[in-house]
C-alpha cells in the first residue's frame, strides 16, 4: 500500500541503496573487547570489558583491529531488528577473501506504509589484514588509493513496501525456492516468495526491471488466525516448508505445506501449555516432529506435534524472569536460553526433567536479546543483549578457579572467548553456516558483519 508520493520516495530510496557500496564500512566504529598486539605508545591501553567497570572521565574506546579477522558495517535506512541468511550456491566452508552474503531483513519504520522486505547481497569483503601475497607494493599514493578502491566492500538491495512493521523474518529454501515468514505488527504471518529480489540483487537489468515494477510484496499466502501481534516462528530443517508461529496471547500452531506449493493447512487447535506470550520457537534439528518453546511465563516446553495440545516435556521457572529467546544445538541434545535476567543457560534435554541446567553464565549486564549455537562448531555459541553487546562462548573449555585470569582480567569465565561492542540496541545475531566463525549482528545503528580472532 502506497501514500501519495510513496512510489517516488521509494524509487530514490531504491537507487540510493544500490550504491551503498559506499555506506557499506570498515571504519573503526566497533569496540576492542581483547588484547591484540602491543603497538608502540600505546602502554597506557588496557582490555575494557563490558560491565566490570565504568570508563573514567575522558576515555574513549577504540577498536583494536588485530582482534578481527574481518569486520564491516552498514545501514539500509529503517532499522532492520530481524533478519535471517540465505544460503547461497557458492557452497559451504568459504574462508579465502573476499566473501560474499545474502542476508533477508525486515524494517520498523515510524510509519506502517514506511516498512519494506528486503534482500541484499554484500560481496567484495576483505579481511582486516592483507594477505600474503600482497605484501609487494607501489610507494606511489595513486597505487594505494587504487588498492583501496578495489577492495571497497558492495552491497545491492532489493526492497518491496511492506504493510506494518516486520517483528520477527525467517527464512527457508523448499527445491529452487527461496521463502522468508514474517511476523508482521498488523497480526499476520506472511509468506513471501523471494526470487524476484534475489535475481535483481546479482544482475543489473533484472534490478533495472525490479524498480520499475515498484510493487508491494504480496504474501503467497498469509494466516491472520492468531488474532494479535507475535514474534515466534521457525521453519522445520527437516520437512521442507513445514512452519511454526506463536503469538503473544501464548498460542502456538503448526503449518504443513500442501502439495504443490505456495499453501499451507494450519491446524486451528494451538498448542497452548504456556500461560502468557511466546517468545521464541524452535524445531529439533533431528526429531522432525518435535519442537521447543519459551515464554514469558520464564518456562521452556518441548512438544511433539503428534500429541497435542499440551507439551511433553517442560522446565518450569528455567529462568526468573521472561525468557526471550532460545536456539537448540545442531549435533548434540542441547538448548540454549537466554532472558530478561542477563543469564545464558545450557540444557541438556537427556537431563531436561530436573530443571536444572548444565551450564549456567552472567556475563550480560541487561536481557538477553539473541541466541545461536554455531552451524559448524558444537560446542560454540553466540549471544546479544541490551547492554550492546555480543558475546561468543566455547563450551569445550574446562572450567578453572573462578578467580583466575582470562587474558590478563579477572573474574572472566573461561568459556568467554571474545566480547564485540559498538551497536546500539542489537536485537539479533546469526553465524553464516557457509562462512565459518562470520557473525552477522542487527541493531538501531545497521549491521555487523565480523570474524574475530578466537572463533
Amino acid at each position: 500500500m502506497s501514500a501519495p508520493g510513496e512510489d517516488d520516495a521509494f524509487a530514490e530510496d531504491q537507487a540510493a541503496m544500490e550504491e551503498m557500496g559506499d555506506a557499506v564500512s570498515d571504519d573503526d566504529e566497533g569496540v576492542e573487547m581483547e588484547d591484540g598486539d602491543a603497538e608502540e605508545g600505546a602502554e597506557d591501553k588496557k582490555v575494557y570489558v563490558p560491565g566490570m567497570e565504568p570508563l573514567a572521565p575522558g576515555e574513549e574506546l577504540e577498536m583494536d583491529r588485530s582482534a578481527y579477522r574481518m569486520y564491516h558495517e552498514c545501514q539500509t535506512g529503517a532499522p532492520c531488528l530481524s533478519f535471517d541468511v540465505l544460503r547461497d550456491n557458492d557452497g559451504d566452508g568459504r574462508e579465502q577473501y573476499p566473501l560474499s552474503m545474502l542476508l533477508c531483513a525486515g524494517t520498523q519504520a515510524d510509519s506502517a506504509i514506511a516498512n519494506r522486505l528486503l534482500v541484499m547481497r554484500m560481496h567484495n569483503l576483505h579481511g582486516t589484514e592483507k594477505d600474503s601475497g600482497e605484501e609487494e607494493s607501489s610507494d606511489e599514493d595513486s597505487d594505494e588509493d587504487e588498492e583501496e578502491e578495489q577492495k571497497k566492500p558492495h552491497m545491492e538491495l532489493a526492497m518491496l513496501p511492506h504493510y506494518g512493521g516486520i517483528n520477527r523474518i525467517r527464512v527457508t529454501r523448499c527445491g529452487d525456492v527461496s521463502l522468508a515468514a514474517c511476523w508482521s505488527e498488523k497480526g499476520q504471518v506472511g509468506i513471501f516468495d523471494l526470487q524476484s529480489q534475489l535475481e535483481a540483487v546479482h544482475n543489473s537489468a533484472a534490478m533495472t526491471t525490479f524498480l520499475k515494477q515498484q510493487k508491494e510484496a504480496k504474501a503467497l499466502f498469509s494466516f491472520s488466525g492468531h488474532m494479535t501481534e507475535g514474534f515466534a516462528i521457525d521453519w522445520s530443517p527437516t520437512v521442507p516448508g513445514r512452519l511454526v508461529s506463536g503469538d503473544c496471547k501464548k498460542n502456538i500452531h503448526v503449518w504443513e505445506p500442501q502439495e504443490g506449493g505456495g499453501s499451507w493447512k494450519i491446524d486451528q487447535r494451538p498448542f497452548s501449555s504456556h500461560s502468557k506470550s511466546v517468545e521464541d520457537l524452535q524445531w529439533s534439528p533431528t526429531e522432525a516432529t518435535v519442537f521447543a518453546s519459551c515464554s514469558v511465563d520464564q518456562s521452556i516446553r518441548v512438544w511433539d506435534i503428534r500429541a497435542p495440545p499440551n507439551s511433553m516435556l517442560s522446565a518450569n521457572e528455567a529462568h526468573s524472569s521472561d525468557i526471550n529467546v532460545i536456539s537448540w544445538n545442531r549435533s548434540e541434545p542441547f538448548l540454549l536460553s537466554g532472558g530478561d535476567d542477563g543469564l545464558l543457560k545450557v540444557w541438556d534435554l537427556r537431563q531436561f526433567k530436573t530443571g536444572r541446567p548444565v551450564a549456567n553464565f552472567k556475563q550480560h549486564s541487561a536481557p538477553i536479546t539473541s541466541v545461536e549455537w554455531s552451524p559448524i562448531d558444537s560446542s560454540v555459541f553466540a549471544a546479544a543483549g541490551a547492554d550492546d553487546v555480543v558475546s561468543q562462548w566455547d563450551l569445550s573449555v574446562e572450567s578453572c578457579d573462578v578467580g583466575a585470569q582470562v587474558d590478563g582480567v579477572k573474574g572472566l569465565p573461561p568459556q568467554l572467548l571474545f566480547l564485540h561492542q559498538g551497536q546500539k540496541e542489537i536485537k539479533e545475531v546469526h553465524w553464516h553456516p557457509q562462512l565459518p566463525g562470520v557473525l552477522i549482528s542487527t541493531a538501531l545503528s545497521g549491521f555487523n558483519v565480523f570474524r574475530t580472532i578466537s572463533v
